[in-house]
């Protein structure tokens, strides 16, 4: 969440910078800063009358020693009011704090200054594309066709399982799922990221930690009786590690990855965009995740979207890279890049990666902080993370893509973890 300097130290700029994520802010600060301004002014009252009551108590001791009984009843009298003011004061306290809290994470993460200005995913800005196409027989089927005549993912009888959105891998299909993630796995930790295994049941604590509650509530499958929820992606459990923990500087930077099943209501996903694999309810994901010192976390994204690209370039599908406008970006997002595959028999892009720097904002909420050296204090470090990769579109993809007369054949570098050349 944002900082009451980010929000008071320049009004006009945060407005600003809000607006850009197509929010109003004007009307949320003003109630911050009138929250802000009582919770000050209550503090205040109550240290004076804390003050005030320390020294009565201490003036008792004296005139009882004096013999000044009468005298030292008044004071205890007085005393006993000032401690009642005392919890009043800190009652009123702590509620204008809570209001204050729940005011200040209303508010989205501030942009970056080179995010797009723009509403919707038309206005994001197309940064590399890599046109690297394949030659497809004539009339080339999509996925969902696909995966019917080679009987390796079942779509039907994921629904009589449980619903529509969580399918059920078969033979070579499920083959398949488990070679990419062992494959992605393998890519990240050769990399520097250090493998995870998280749990992918989260407590409220963790899902407010990086911002998907309040925000994304309506998007978690909820287990009510325990008040856990199903992640939507191992960011969740893994970046709260690092949750109330205090780093020292050389610690730095910490990488992670970690692969989960991932779990999303996608509540009003309907149409031909959702056939198929291009929407679930259920998916396995690897995530790749790093902690940075503040002056080195755009220099950490740079380097995860190459790690990324390297990743996308390695199953030789043509993809490209966008920067997210205002509008598109996530509530805890300062600048994100979205990778994305071309599906040759949809004849669309599918998004399979989200790389994305949050700045101090998850920090803060996770009380996330650092050592620092030079200014002898601890500061908020910097999170980012990304997917590396979604499985569902770039299965799609690999799919529709890779389909011959033949059957349809697998990535070399995928080869030794299938075990198999073609699914046919």
């Amino acid at each position: 969440m944002l900082t009451l300097q980010q929000l008071r130290g320049d009004k006009e700029a945060a407005i600003a910078k809000l607006a850009k994520k197509g929010v109003d802010a004007a009307p949320i600060i003003a109630k911050i800063e009138e929250l802000d301004d009582r919770r000050k002014a209550l503090q205040s009252e109550l240290d004076a009358c804390l003050a005030e009551q320390n020294k009565a108590a201490k003036e008792i001791g004296a005139l009882m020693g004096q013999g000044r009984k009468e005298e030292a009843e008044e004071r205890k009298q007085q005393v006993a009011a000032l401690k009642a003011r005392s919890v009043e004061l800190s009652a009123e306290h702590d509620k204008a704090t809570a209001e204050l809290n729940a005011q200040i994470v209303l508010l989205p993460n501030f942009p970056a200054d080179i995010v797009p200005e723009g509403r919707t995913a038309e206005d994001n800005l197309v940064v590399k594309i890599d046109e690297n196409y394949s030659a497809l027989p004539e009339n080339p089927l999509p996925h969902w066709e696909l995966a019917r005549k080679y009987d390796i993912i079942d779509f039907d009888l994921g629904v009589k399982l449980t619903g529509a959105g969580f399918p059920v891998y078969k033979g070579k299909g499920a083959r398949l799922q488990r070679a990419l993630i062992n494959y992605f796995l393998d890519y990240n930790t050769a990399a520097g990221y250090r493998e995870i295994e998280p749990p992918v049941m989260v407590n409220e604590a963790s899902g407010f930690g990086t911002g998907q509650l309040p925000d994304k509530e309506g998007q978690m499958y909820h287990a009510t009786a325990d008040n856990f929820y199903l992640v939507p992606t191992a960011e969740v459990p893994v970046t709260n590690i690092y949750r109330d923990v205090i780093l020292d500087q050389k610690e730095f930077p910490v990488k992670l990855t970690a692969y989960t099943p991932c779990f999303r209501r996608e509540a009003g996903s309907y149409g031909k965009d959702v056939r198929g694999l291009n929407r679930l309810h259920q998916f396995d994901k690897v995530e790749i995740v790093q902690l940075s010192l503040p002056e080195k976390s755009y220099e950490a994204l740079d380097g995860m979207v190459a790690h990324v690209e390297g990743l996308v370039k390695s199953l030789g599908l043509p993809y490209r890279i966008l920067r997210l406008c205002g509008g598109d970006m996530s509530f805890t997002s300062a600048l994100t890049y979205d990778f994305e595959v071309y599906s040759e028999a949809q004849q669309r892009w599918l998004e399979v990666s989200s790389v994305s720097n949050f700045e101090s904002f998850q920090a803060n909420r996770l009380k996330l902080r650092y050592k620092d050296e030079k200014k002898k204090k601890t500061q908020l470090a910097h999170t980012l993370n990304g997917s590396s990769l979604a499985l569902p579109r770039i299965v799609a993809a690999l799919l529709e893509n890779n389909q011959t007369p033949e059957g349809i054949r697998i990535p070399e570098v995928l080869v030794p973890y299938t075990g198999f050349e073609m699914i046919d």
